[in-house]
């Protein structure tokens, strides 16, 4: 910002002592020490609220974006699932179609076919209990 070199700053001092005087000289320096601390504090606050401001703007763009993808997704993600839904309603039709024809068939062939004759004829009278195989010889042990 300035380029004062050192010898400049020995001038100004020389100067300074000369006009001022040594007795205000030490009062005027700490004086405009604290005044350049608070020069500096408050060019630092500045840019700090520069740089917050920044990074708010910068994270209000990034809020945007992700709202912006967030709706993309949400709005392909529900054409995705009403695609998936009209396909698997057409599946649905075409197997209750299918199901629907062949219970016609069914109902065809049964309408064709004889009455089945009687359960009773079937039936017969229940076999006795199978015998009990014979026994075998208990083996002895021989020694």
């Amino acid at each position: 910002m300035f380029d004062i070199g050192f010898s400049e700053l020995l001038v100004i001092g020389v100067v300074a002592l000369i006009v001022i005087g040594p007795e205000k000289l030490p009062r005027l320096a700490r004086t405009m020490g604290h005044l350049a601390g608070k020069l500096q504090r408050y060019v630092s606050d500045v840019k700090a609220d520069i740089n917050r401001e920044i990074e708010l703007e910068d994270l209000k763009k990034m809020r945007d974006s992700m709202q912006q993808a967030a709706s993309s997704f949400q709005s392909d993600f529900t054409s995705e699932v009403n695609k998936t839904g009209a396909e698997l309603q057409k599946a649905a039709d075409e197997l209750n179609q299918t199901t629907a024809e062949i219970n016609q068939s069914l109902d065809a062939a049964r309408a064709e076919t004889p009455a089945p004759p009687p359960q009773e004829a079937f039936q017969a009278e229940p076999a006795a209990e199978p015998a009990a195989p014979p026994e075998a010889p208990a083996k002895t042990k021989v020694s």
